[in-house]
């Protein structure tokens, strides 16, 4: 059993609080975010509350009063039609901001939106939107609003949105490019596995990864959005009957030797503005992604992706180098199977074509039953899986071959309905559990979420089965793991949650790659009795790939040895080990240094057809 969660003050960081009181708390104990929070509300406020109270009609002026300096009733002075110059700034400050309010919202809209969907799906749509990006960066943003002000008037709502338009390309390409840096991360893709809509991913697990520098971006984009329509209104390029700051300094400049303090008042008011807004970015940055730091592990570089580069490696081989000791035959499908491979061959591609990793690959998996894919590192037991579960690398091809679910081929299915049988048809426990866990987002909302979504469930029905879960499968105090974040839970805790979500929506074929690999030996046997008790609870198949022969002995009832991407024997765990019948599962037998003398080299055996039982 997991030993008990240590108390509060012993986890790191204590039990969460709600995110929105947490954020609330940073960012008031930030002197640079608050600081610079209370002046853009102070600003907002001022402005939003102008017709309340401003001292005076923004548009009603005084000739007899004309340029009279601060005090008296007018506090700041007056302008050279006699206008209250503090009436006109606080009415001024609703066109500025909210100009450029509207070309940041235009600008986020269009950007994030298109960069998130083609760094995250690719193929057509993104080659469509890079066009129109790269056309819209070619053209020079001062040029297009002066024409589109030309054509179509001076009003400045017009105006800021083309102006979004324009910037929203920077907000396309940082998006996009940081998108198909995450896309492959591990916890996007076990929340793909688990059955949720690739918009629920989107919005909920990769736009994380992207707010940090949106929001510096953001910031400097609102800065120049400001900027841009202080600048054409300096040049009066404005409709002089709208009070906006730019057209305040428009004025100044002409009365600059006779009022020189009417330049003072809307360049403080613009300073302070593009001030606050860029430290008030780094700051919410800063408090958004202050979290423990962990050691996260990219498919590129580890966990799953041991086996991928050894297969690509086994790509690269020069075609002599194949395994041609075994030729597997053709099986009729089993009909009590749930799950039919056969002849599965996936390929990457070369310069003349594709190269096969997974060469012929046939096996069956009946309700109940446990089937080993066990080989070395690079056999191709890895790329398999990932073929069941529809999570092949992109450059991979599945070049021949079939894979049945209950009677019904998936390749005959949409890539929309195998998306949806994950979950609840096909379920996965991968082998780095906390790589596989989001960071941004609690235990329980993992957990809750594609049960939700799958099986209909309210948030209370969700909330109830996924403690029900943690609690089954171990957990020592459910409530509190249903509320931490992945950091503040061990690496065996994290797999234990893994397997609660693969279970949660009650598949029928579970896959498991590795699930103890990353795990020490005790919570491995903790974690494969757990397996097993779930399987056998539930009826399900499950297809557990390893290279440990312990693990084979210990769960399996069925195994199918894997080497340089062909099934060379396949029989029953205790007929398999006791009398082997191909070279390479003896030479894996053997390894296995328990009073024996070391392995001897593999010779090549000419053998015509497969080891099977």
């Amino acid at each position: 059993m997991t030993a008990p969660l240590p108390p509060p003050g012993d986890l790191a960081g204590g039990l969460p609080t709600p995110r929105r009181q947490r954020l609330t708390g940073k960012l008031l104990r930030s002197p640079m975010a608050a600081t610079s929070l209370a002046i853009l509300l102070l600003l907002t406020l001022a402005t939003l509350l102008a017709p309340w109270i401003a001292p005076f009609d923004a548009h009603t002026g005084d000739i007899t009063r004309a340029l009279q300096g601060p005090g008296g009733e007018h506090l700041l002075g007056t302008d050279s039609a006699g206008r209250d110059v503090l009436s006109r700034l606080l009415y001024g400050g609703r066109t500025t901001l909210g100009g450029a309010v509207l070309a940041l919202l235009v600008a986020v809209g269009l950007g994030v939106t298109t960069g998130l969907i083609s760094g995250y799906t690719g193929k057509k749509f993104d080659l469509g939107a890079e066009w129109v990006n790269n056309l819209l960066m070619a053209l020079p943003n001062v040029m297009v609003l002066l024409a589109v002000r030309a054509a179509f008037g001076s009003g400045v709502w017009l105006s800021m949105a083309v102006l979004g338009v324009l910037l929203a390309p920077g907000f396309h390409r940082l998006s996009r490019n940081i998108v198909m840096g995450v896309r492959n991360e591990l916890y996007v893709d076990a929340a793909r596995v688990s059955g949720l809509s690739d918009l629920r991913i989107m919005t909920r697990h990769v736009l994380n990864a992207v707010r940090a520098p949106l929001i510096i971006h953001a910031a400097l984009t609102a800065v120049a959005a400001i900027g841009i329509q202080a600048g054409l209104e300096f040049i009066g390029l404005a409709d002089t009957s709208v009070p906006a700051w730019g057209t305040m300094l428009n004025e100044a400049l002409v009365n600059l030797y006779i009022a020189p303090l009417l330049m003072l008042w809307p360049g403080i008011a613009l300073g302070l503005v593009n001030v606050a807004l860029i430290l008030f970015g780094n700051g919410l940055r800063d408090v958004l992604e202050d979290r423990p730091s962990r050691g996260r592990r990219k498919r590129a570089g580890a966990g799953r992706a041991g086996d991928r580069g050894q297969d690509a490696a086994q790509a690269a081989e020069p075609r002599g180098t194949k395994d041609t000791t075994a030729a597997p035959v053709a099986h009729a499908e089993r009909p009590d199977a749930v799950l039919s491979v056969r002849g599965l061959t996936i390929g990457y591609p070369v310069p003349d074509g594709h190269k096969a990793v997974v060469d012929d690959v046939s096996f069956d998996v009946r309700a109940g039953e446990v089937l080993g894919l066990v080989g070395e590192s690079g056999s191709g037991k890895t790329q398999t899986a990932w073929a069941l579960l529809d999570l092949l690398p992109r450059d991979a091809t599945v070049l021949g071959g079939s894979i049945t679910y209950q009677g019904e081929r998936l390749e005959a299915r949409s890539a929309k309905e195998r998306r949806r049988l994950l979950g609840t048809g096909i379920a996965y426990v991968p082998q780095e559990p906390m790589s596989n866990l989001d960071p941004s987002f609690t235990v329980g909302s993992q957990l809750a979420d594609p049960m939700r979504r799958r099986l209909g469930l309210d948030r209370a029905a969700a909330r109830a089965r996924a403690l029900e879960l943690l609690d089954r499968v171990g957990i020592a105090d459910p409530e509190r793991t249903y509320r931490s974040y992945p950091h503040q839970i061990s690496g065996g805790m994290a797999q234990r949650v893994l397997i609660a979500g693969a279970v949660s929506c009650d598949p029928k074929v579970l896959v498991a790659d590795e699930p103890t690999t990353a795990l020490d030996v005790t919570v491995q046997a903790e974690v494969l009795d757990l397996l097993r008790d779930l399987q056998r609870e539930r009826g399900m198949a499950m297809v557990m790939v390893t290279h440990n022969l312990g693990v084979v002995a210990d769960i399996c009832d069925r195994v199918a040895v894997m080497r340089l991407g062909r099934i060379v024997e396949q029989n029953e765990v205790d007929p398999l080990f006791e009398s082997p019948r191909h070279p390479y599962t003896r030479m894996m037998l053997d390894s296995v240094l328990e009073g024996k003398p070391p392995r001897t080299p593999l010779l090549k055996e000419p053998v015509g057809k497969e080891f099977a039982r």
